[in-house]
């Protein structure tokens, strides 16, 4: 394994729509695998516009559901991440890593729980102490989810990634059930803090997050690389 700590490069790319995103991460992590020790790990953070995806674990969402959602103004991807439907929109800050695992630990499920790990830490450093896994995907507090997490790995290089609920409209939520789990709602960090939080100011305790828990050193993108 390797002894020094990976470099990921942070790529701040605004608010995109979803597609826009998926491009950006397929152009992120266009490179050669085989030598994994020159990959260029990224993490990309950036808000969308308003859509509803579903992993390649949603079943029974059919075109008239697909039209129904389309109707209230957002638009309706189906991905090859895990995990089940969601919602992304403005007010959520979305991280997808572009990393090769084999620079880390070459373990999918080490990863998601790193991942997992990141999102408790960067809500204990808002002051949010009691998020937490369940068994149910994502990060909870209490019977409500902060963030959603479905990732996708292919050849140790992983895509898609979080979205962690700021300052979401939580009424998007209604429209779903989120992650396919009844009985439970979904909450921000705005709400749970009684006050306004940007995706700028949660960005900064989840780089530091990253950084502690994927033993990483996370620098800023000093160049222009992705297009819209």
């Amino acid at each position: 394994m390797p002894t020094a700590q990976p470099i990921v490069t942070v790529v701040r790319a605004g608010r995109q729509s979803y597609a826009a995103g998926l491009r950006l991460q397929a152009e992120l992590a266009k490179q050669n695998v085989s030598q994994y020790a020159e990959f260029r790990n990224f993490l990309l953070l950036l808000e969308h516009d308003p859509v509803y995806t579903i992993g390649i674990r949603t079943k029974g969402y059919t075109s008239q559901d697909e039209d129904r959602l389309r109707k209230l103004g957002a638009d309706f991807h189906r991905t090859d991440r895990g995990g089940l439907i969601t919602f992304h929109g403005p007010g959520q800050l979305v991280a997808y890593p572009i990393v090769n695992l084999r620079q880390f630990t070459p373990s999918i499920r080490w990863y998601v729980g790193t991942l997992e790990h990141t999102v408790i830490e960067t809500c204990r450093q808002m002051g949010i102490a009691n998020a937490t896994t369940t068994k149910d995907t994502g990060i909870w507090v209490g019977d409500r989810k902060i963030c959603a997490i479905g990732v996708h790995g292919s050849r140790y290089v992983t895509t898609h990634g979080i979205g962690l609920n700021c300052s979401t409209d939580l009424k998007w939520f209604d429209h779903i059930v989120p992650c396919g789990i009844e009985g439970k709602g979904v909450t921000s960090l705005s709400e749970q803090l009684g006050r306004h939080i940007s995706t700028s100011e949660a960005t900064d305790a989840l780089l530091d997050s990253f950084a502690q828990t994927f033993k990483c050193c996370v620098q800023e993108q000093t160049q222009a690389r992705v297009t819209n």
